[in-house]
Formats: C-alpha cells, structure tokens, sequence
C-alpha cells in the first residue's frame, strides 16, 4: 500500500488508543507541506523561488493528491505568477489535515469514532486499526535517524519536514531532542537526493520556517 508523506505524518501524529491528534497545529502544516512535496516527488508540481507551478495535470492515482492537486491548479489558473507556497499552506494547513485523516480512516488505517466531552461536545476521533504501516514507517525512521541508514528520496522529505515542524517528539517519542535533532538537520540539509528533489526539500523547509514564524507571532 503506497501511503503518501502527508498521511505518514498524520499516522505519527494520531494517538493510536485515543484517536487524538496530538500537536495539531505543528501537524496542519507539515501535513500541508507533505501534500506539496508528494506532488513535487510525483512530477506534477514545481517549487522555485518560494512559489509553485503546475506542471503537470494528469492524475497520480491517489484520491487524496489528485484532490490537492486539482485545487492548486484552479487557484493557478488565470493568474500571471506561480503563488507563493507559504500562501497555499496558508490557506490549507487546516483543510489538509482533515482531508488527510479522512484518507487514512477510507483506506482502513484509522477507524472513526465520535465522542462527547463533557457529555456534551461532539468531537471525532481516529483510533489506529491496522497498525503495520505505522511500525513500518517508525522502524524506515529509526533506521535512518538512529542508525545513520542513508536515506531515500522519500524518507528525506519526510525527515524534512517533520524537522522543519519541530515534530521529532512524535517520531521519536521519549528521546531527548539532542539524540534526534541533530541527524535530522543533517538529513534536511544533505546531499542525499538527486538535485530536483534537494531544491524542492530546501523550499519546504524554507516555507515551514516561514509559517512557523508566522504562528509563532499569532
């Protein structure tokens, strides 16, 4: 099963008894970037300068992508420059993470469940169903970050971006940042893909400062 960066992200993310989303707002953008990145990595988008083109329409054979994708695309239409990527995020950080979590909660990776808070507040919840993707994903991660493996092209954004989100607490849970943190950084900053790919990880983790930035402030 090909699980896209954005639902790896969300899969770190969910509290697999609860269902929770646990730092959701660091979450909504790097989930957002992940959206991006994939399509970047998929060849349907373009990011140069801090802005995204389409470059290519045709469908990626992944609902949740081609969504994204079609959106970016209606956004582009009719205007005379790219839009900048920190402006899309922006707008979608938080559409981007229910989207992604409905994906997950589709393909049966996370059940859906609705709850009351005080026995009286709605709210929803995404316990963890199949956890094999999940272990996956932890053991690609402690591979590459604990045992210094090299890198794929995937797994180098995904380190990005969850770095760029300052997210290692819910890849490495129970670590101290300066056994994580550092390896990350380097993986962000490495020469571990082909130059195309290395250029769209620099301009995530140059949208993902700038947003973190902004929330900061806010």
């Amino acid at each position: 099963m090909t699980v896209t960066l954005a639902e790896e992200i969300m899969l770190l993310s969910l509290d697999d008894a609860s269902g929770a989303v646990r730092e959701r707002q660091a979450c909504q953008w790097a989930v957002a970037g992940g959206l991006v990145l994939d399509l970047v990595l998929a060849g349907r988008l373009s990011v140069d300068g801090g802005r995204m083109a389409v470059v290519d329409t045709a469908s990626t054979g992944v609902g949740l992508l081609d969504g994204r994708l079609a959106m970016i695309a209606v956004r582009a239409a009719g205007r005379s420059r790219p839009q900048k990527v920190t402006a899309w995020l922006t707008k979608d950080h938080r559409k981007a993470l229910d989207a992604t979590v409905a994906s997950l909660a589709e393909r049966g990776l996370v059940g859906e469940e609705e709850r009351k808070v005080m026995g009286m507040f709605p709210v929803r919840r995404f316990p963890g169903v199949d956890g094999a993707v999940e272990r996956e994903l932890r053991t690609r991660l402690e591979e590459t970050v604990l045992r210094r493996a090299e890198p794929e092209d995937r797994t180098a954004g995904l380190v990005a971006l969850l770095h760029g989100a300052k997210l290692h607490r819910l890849a490495f849970p129970g670590l101290p940042s300066r056994e994580v943190v550092p390896r990350m950084r380097e993986i962000s900053e490495g020469q571990w893909a082909g130059e195309s790919v290395r250029k769209a990880i620099r301009e995530m983790q140059s949208a993902m400062t700038a947003v973190a930035l902004v929330t900061m402030r806010s």
